[in-house]
């Protein structure tokens, strides 16, 4: 039996293949000879026959003109998917990294074992970020097996990512899949070996039976989203945090075990937390004095930490984020019948707390008028299902336990940050018998608040104001409400008052995250313009800017970090809006908003434009909450005018203190720990040779276009780009074009990008399916002329030249051995190459890569006759020019060992062993000859 070596060239089912890694004597794994990964097939060569094959040179009678062989050399740059320099995967994702997203890639490469901590920003693109590390990792072999910890919120979304954007197929672990998978499994396997890519809801493995199986099969490489929500602090951090903080301090324990850490807040002024955080990359940090230099230089190898006014410009790039957030209040007041509702649910209050017998009863009363209160202030469907469901401090077995649950319910508490926002009614009835009189009291409220939907709610007419001038002016609003029953009662409104012409749909946590997404993408590729209301379980990670630009707060979060969540889901890398608007709805004489706008979200504000950063309330804002909300309820109507208000004024001062300093420790942190390890230099070298390898914008555009003329197809350029009229296309392109395309093509010159549209980057479907037919086609010599676009061989009149100079498009195969702490892996890459000579009597003489970039630019300047004859002579010196091709390889596969090594310069453990051999010989794809122009 014949072997065959890894890298070689095969004949197989009548075309060429390129001989894969894990391949064997008796089965060869094998990718199509300029294929891609998905075109990956295994052969059993006793079944099927393989021939040692060798590429064809062209012939004579492939001519084309000087633009044809252009378009086969950008499509054969453009085309490739298996790149041989030391960022392996970033040829074959489907996103093309800015130019700062590459930093933290750069950083874990340099690292023996990755540990690294992505606190760049909201909106930067962590995500992103942390997926071309992985996607690395993977590549290269560094990792075998990934699991994404998330929010079950957020696991579609990071399948999503995964899967379209960087090619990985990942499996749910949610409790709804869970069942499903384990029937996969075989014998005591576990769905972490059995499935390599899994993307995990955080607070479903957490529990104590899930978390051992997870920790004894975990993967060798971990993300975990949003991480600040699995430290404890040392205080109150509930029960959910505590064992999130223990799954995560366990699967960092193992010292081999890759982590990738995700999250916009690290610090936000609790140091405690900040320590237990980056003391899971480096058991060192957690005690390290981080005022010396040598702290912050080992720090400095574990995080990347970058505001936006760091990266939005960075080297030669600009990133276009909204250039600004316009931001208002809107008042509204209280219907006569609503305030008067209000005034008897205060007095109610009043009366019920003041009379409580005991301690554990005093302060399940307090939190069931504290959540009425707040429902009312939300709207009157969100008041009568709290006035109809019981307490949930009832279930607190002492005063603190029921502040505890109470807490929970009511507040939006910053401890409690799961992503999964509870948006259900929490409840008000603090009876535990039928038939009293405060049951009596609260059933007449409830009957009250039902005849209040029908007329009396002025919130609504301010609402519906709002989300009309947001339409008009073309903005699409999403409007978070606070309560499920709040959102489904704006909802119905404003599909009333809105018309058939818009659509409005509500996402509550009442759907299951999958349903959620799909009913954002229905609402996105609705007709006409669109609303979106929704609760705070859309609030964090999910990204909504590329179909809304504006943000509407319905009701006010009790938590300011909630505000800032909410907007940013608009305010971010990829809005097409230049400016994003957000508006506050607040009641101006219901008393609750006016102290939560007073006492938190206009300080945050205040401290955000003062700072230049956003922290998070401190601890305590939730007891001068509690002292001011019993200020109100408790001593009067307006409690400042209470002979007590030196108290809680005192309380508010000093709230604000605590704050702004929480808000210059996280500056000067930002200062501190600002990403130093890695050089914008040294970016910029690796930049610039990952765009010459892979093909620059400005080159990518060029050939999109003129691959699009070349088959007939009609241009229109646009503001940002162009559009192409598709009907004149051959039949095997349009089959090979994304779907939705069939009758234009609209390419744009830079994200962000809406449904149906294309980028011009080497990574769109449209640019891949059209850089992959214009190859395809040029080696196709079946196909007629007019298929063809690319062509093979052309011979070129220039001035560029004073002699007959002849340039080869060739493409070299590399075998490459990449160690790690995981094992040696090999692969295969492909890499090309233009090569120039002359020739006399018959010696030839080779070119300078700046002479050949010159003359690939060079301008024709004239028909030449009798062509076949010149590129006949130049196919002739083919033979004689094989020696020269087989050395040019073998110095590009020391370049790129070199380009690999330096790379990962700062872990010599990981390059030892390192090797790259060019396989020969190179297959020579184009033959171009350029003639001088005759003299006189």
């Amino acid at each position: 039996m014949t072997t065959f070596a890894v890298g070689s060239l095969v004949a197989a089912r009548g075309r060429e293949w390129v001989v894969l890694p894990d391949s064997s004597d008796d089965f060869l794994v094998l990718r199509p000879l300029g294929g891609t990964e998905d075109d990956i097939a295994g052969v059993l060569p006793a079944i099927e026959p393989v021939t040692t094959a060798s590429f064809p040179p062209p012939t004579a009678d492939d001519l084309g003109d000087h633009e044809s062989a252009r378009l086969l050399r950008s499509a054969l740059q453009i085309g490739f998917r298996s790149s041989a320099g030391p960022f392996r995967s970033l040829a074959g994702i489907a996103v093309e990294p800015r130019a700062y997203q590459l930093v933290p890639l750069l950083m874990a490469l340099r690292q023996e074992t990755v540990r690294l901590l992505i606190a760049d920003d909201v909106g930067i693109g962590k995500t992103i970020e942390a997926s071309l590390i992985a996607a690395e990792l993977l590549t290269i072999g560094d990792a075998r097996r990934l699991a994404v910890l998330c929010s079950p919120a957020l696991a579609e979304q990071w399948t999503g990512e995964l899967r379209t954007k960087f090619g990985l197929e990942a499996e749910l672990v949610l409790p709804s899949t869970i069942r499903r998978l384990e029937r996969q499994c075989v014998g005591g396997e576990s769905i972490f070996e059995r499935f390599p890519i899994t993307v995990v809801s955080t607070d479903f493995i957490k529990s104590d039976r899930r978390r051992n199986e997870f920790l004894r099969t975990c993967p060798d490489l971990v993300i975990v989203d949003e991480a600040h929500t699995c430290v404890a602090d040392g205080g109150f951090g509930g029960k959910a945090r505590t064992q999130r903080y223990d799954l995560v301090r366990a699967l960092a324990a193992d010292a081999d075990r890759r982590l990738l850490l995700v999250t916009a807040t690290p610090h936000s002024g609790k140091d405690a937390a900040f320590r237990n955080l980056i003391g899971l990359l480096h058991p060192a940090l957690h005690d390290l004095d981080l005022d010396q230099t040598k702290g912050r230089e080992l720090l400095a190898r574990h995080l990347v930490q970058r505001r936006r006014a760091d990266i939005r410009q960075f080297l030669d790039e600009e990133t276009p984020f909204p250039s600004d957030r316009q931001s208002k209040e809107v008042a509204y007041k209280l219907s006569p019948a609503y305030r008067d509702l209000f005034d008897d649910v205060i007095a109610y209050a009043r009366e019920t707390v003041s009379t409580a017998n005991g301690a554990r009863e005093q302060r399940i009363n307090w939190w069931s008028v504290l959540a009425l209160l707040r429902a009312l202030a939300s709207s009157p469907r969100a008041a009568a299902q709290t006035l109809a469901t019981r307490s949930a401090a009832l279930g607190g077995e002492d005063a603190a336990e029921a502040d505890a649950l109470g807490r929970s319910a009511v507040l939006d508490l910053a401890d409690d940050e799961t992503l999964e926002s509870v948006d259900v009614a929490p409840g008000a009835d603090a009876s535990t018998e039928s038939g009293t009189p405060q049951q009596r009291r609260l059933k007449g409220f409830l009957k009250r608040a039902k005849e209040l939907e029908k007329a009396g709610d002025h919130k609504l007419d301010a609402i519906t104001t709002q989300v009309k001038g947001l339409l008009a002016d073309s903005y699409a609003p999403i409007v978070f409400c606070r309560f499920i029953d709040t959102a489904e009662y704006v909802a119905e409104h404003l599909t009333q008052k809105l018309g058939k012409g818009t659509t409005v749909a509500c996402v509550t946590g009442m759907l299951p995250p999958s349903e959620r997404v799909a009913r954002i993408a229905e609402l996105a590729a609705a007709d006409g313009p669109v609303v979106l209301v929704a609760t705070d379980c859309l609030s964090e990670g999910v990204n909504l800017q590329d179909q809304f630009q504006a943000v509407v707060h319905y009701d006010l979060a009790w938590n300011p970090t909630r505000h800032e969540q909410r907007e940013g889901r608009v305010d971010r890398f990829g809005q097409q809006r230049d400016v994003v608007r957000a508006i506050t709805l607040y009641g101006q004489d219901n008393r609750i908003d006016g102290i939560v706008l007073d006492v938190l979200l206009r300080k945050h504000e205040a401290i955000r434009k003062a700072t230049g950063v956003s922290v998070p309330v401190p601890d305590n804002s939730d007891a001068v909450l509690e002292a001011l909300m019993e200020g109100l309820i408790l001593r009067g109507s307006d409690h400042r005018q209470d002979t007590l208000d030196f108290e809680y004024d005192s309380k508010v001062v000093d709230l604000d203190k605590e704050w702004q300093s929480a808000a210059e420790r996280e500056r000067a942190s930002r200062t501190k720990f600002a990403q130093r390890a890695i050089h914008p230099t040294e970016v910029a070298g690796e930049v610039a040779e990952i765009r010459a390898n892979l093909g620059t914008h400005a080159e990518v555009r060029a050939f999109t276009e003129q691959s699009l003329k070349a088959l007939k197809a009609t241009l229109k350029t646009t503001p940002r780009g162009f559009t192409a009229a598709t009907s004149p296309l051959p039949g095997g392109l349009l089959d090979a074009l994304p779907p939705g395309r069939e009758t234009q093509l609209t390419f744009l010159n830079d994200f962000p990008v809406a449904k149906g549209e294309n980028v011009l980057h080497r990574t769109d479907a449209a640019v891949e399916a059209i850089a992959s037919y214009v190859l395809e086609s040029a080696l196709d010599p079946a196909l007629p002329a007019e298929a063809r676009p690319a062509r093979r061989c052309a011979v070129v009149r220039t001035a560029a030249v004073e002699t007959r100079t002849t340039l080869l498009l060739v493409r070299y195969r590399f075998h490459l051995t990449l160690p790690s702490r995981a094992g040696e892996r090999t692969a295969v890459a492909e890499d090309a190459a233009t090569l120039g000579f002359t020739s006399r009597d018959g010696v030839l003489s080779w070119l300078e890569p700046d002479e050949v970039s010159a003359l690939l630019d060079a301008a024709p300047s004239g028909n030449v006759s009798n062509p076949s004859q010149y590129l006949t002579s130049a196919l002739g010196q083919l033979a004689q020019a094989q020696a020269h091709l087989d050395a040019h390889g073998q110095s590009l596969a020391e370049k790129l060992r070199a380009s690999h090594r330096r790379v990962r310069a700062a872990s010599g453990a990981v390059v030892r062993g390192l090797g790259v051999r060019a396989e020969s010989p190179p297959d020579v794809l184009g033959v171009y000859v350029f003639v001088p122009v005759p003299k006189g």
